[in-house]
């Protein structure tokens, strides 16, 4: 649906409601004075969260609070046959889903800023969100994941700006109103729904249309179809990279300290910049860095408050984030959210600048879909860790007849020298995983699923242990 006024209703329900963007999404409402009700189908940190704000919470299904309600936004993964839905087209309850929805708040900004590509959104929003803060913009910002420099994963400002993370799944980003954005990448992504790497290559240029004329589009000069995008765009276009000297914005001298966070200096078309220290890990980290840089530069913000934005970011939740560690503090646990090829050789990468004896990888595929179309990738991508462990696959969204396991990923890690080890429980992983790692190892969970749970239970079984 289309909104003309979103004054004309009081009551807004959520289905679904446990989501990052959604739980964001519901309480910028609460604020703003709507009565707000939601359901999902478990329990959660964020339900909690929710419940403690005085937004009551459901887990199941809501009939009550769905049949009071003036509109019910949805979730991308609410079918048409759930529950509440059914009841709103029965009681003529004007529903829309959360994309449709979020467009609508970023109208009502003078400038909404969206950040979007394949990989990287979430922390180029925090950085981007933690320099405008700094720079007294005040902005308002929902963001893929809990930050702490922002206290949660949204906040509420009254400037003119409304950072957002604007992900490509189902088109969603399609129904946004930029004024800027940045496009990190384009991979082939989402493919469940796509079909095709040409059609999210396609969905990433009308994306980049939406801009007007007065607005920026911020790309990586490094990925060849992002400098394809100039074709499809009025705005002004600024480019950055690495690699690619032709870029306006460009990384040079780069160094890391022995927790892998980044030195460098930057030049602006061709003259010296300024210099910046990062602290989060990775040369990803550092394009993702640029792409801030060369966003904030457009809006004036001043070096200073870049520089000190840069340094002052130690991580979005489940992004390289440090868990604690065992065995008398000799083994370090990390968590990162990865779950494409890409962004697990990008953390791999990050991995390797820092001091470490062996590695130790839990990895849980995320789709089955994904899976099966990137078998052989996630099988490259994984091999280079000293110790590989598959557990099942995350269905997320997905019913499992796509006729692929974890145990086929082991065959093909396996088939190219490389002991892969597949374990189905989480108890188990975490009792091999104390008995078998030594001292100064370093242990990473990975996937954008459950897996998250396994690095506090091997915290809680060492000190059990001891």
């Amino acid at each position: 649906m289309e909104f003309e006024n979103l004054e004309s209703y009081k009551r807004i329900h959520f289905v679904g409601i446990g989501g990052i963007s959604m739980s964001a999404i519901a309480e910028t409402l609460k604020r703003w004075g709507y009565i707000i009700t939601g359901s999902d189908i478990s329990e959660s940190a964020i339900t909690n969260s929710l419940i403690s704000h005085d937004i009551p919470v459901t887990i199941g299904h809501d009939l009550i609070n769905s049949k009071k309600a003036d509109l019910i936004v949805y979730n991308a993964a609410i079918k048409d046959t759930d529950p509440e839905l059914v009841l709103a087209k029965q009681n003529n309850i004007k529903t829309v889903d959360r994309g449709t929805f979020l467009g609508y708040l970023t109208k009502q900004y003078k400038n909404s800023i969206c950040i979007s590509g394949t990989h990287g959104k979430t922390t180029t929003t925090s950085l981007v969100s933690l320099c405008f803060i700094n720079a007294d913009k005040d902005p308002s910002i929902e963001v893929g994941a809990l930050v702490n420099d922002i206290g949660g994963n949204y906040r509420i400002g009254n400037g003119e700006f409304f950072i957002l993370e604007s992900c490509e799944y189902k088109g969603n980003f399609l129904k946004f109103f930029p004024h800027s954005e940045i496009i990190l990448n384009i991979d082939n992504d989402h493919l469940d729904y796509y079909k095709s790497f040409e059609n999210v290559v396609a969905a990433f240029g009308k994306f980049a249309s939406l801009l007007p004329t007065d607005g920026v589009l911020v790309t990586n000069a490094d990925d060849k179809n992002c400098i394809n995008l100039k074709n499809y765009t009025k705005a002004n276009f600024v480019t950055y990279g690495i690699d690619n000297q032709d870029a306006n914005f460009i990384a040079k001298n780069i160094s890391f300290d022995k927790n892998g966070f980044a030195s460098f200096e930057v030049n602006k078309n061709n003259e010296l910049y300024d210099s910046f220290k990062l602290s989060i890990a990775g040369k990803h980290n550092v394009s993702n860095a640029l792409a801030c840089i060369a966003l904030c530069d457009f809006y004036g913000i001043s070096k200073d408050v870049i520089k000190k934005s840069l340094l002052q970011f130690t991580g979005a939740e489940r992004r390289l984030e440090y868990k604690g560690s065992i065995k008398n503090n000799t083994i370090s646990i990390f968590d990162d959210y990865a779950h494409h090829p890409t962004e697990i050789k990008a953390t791999f990468n990050a991995l390797k600048n820092k001091e470490f004896n062996e590695s130790w990888v839990i990895f849980q595929p995320h789709t089955f879909s994904r899976t099966k179309k990137l078998l052989n990738d996630f099988a490259e991508s994984l091999k280079d860790f000293d110790h590989i462990i598959l557990v099942d696959i995350y269905a997320a969204r997905e019913n499992d007849d796509y006729d692929v396991s974890s145990n086929d990923l082991v065959n093909l890690i396996n088939e190219k020298n490389k002991k892969a080890t597949y374990i189905s429980s989480f108890d188990d992983v975490a009792k091999f995983i104390e008995s078998h790692t030594q001292k100064n190892d370093l242990i990473l969970t990975l996937g954008a699923g459950t897996v998250t749970k396994i690095g506090p239970m091997i915290i809680n079984l060492d000190k059990n242990n001891n």
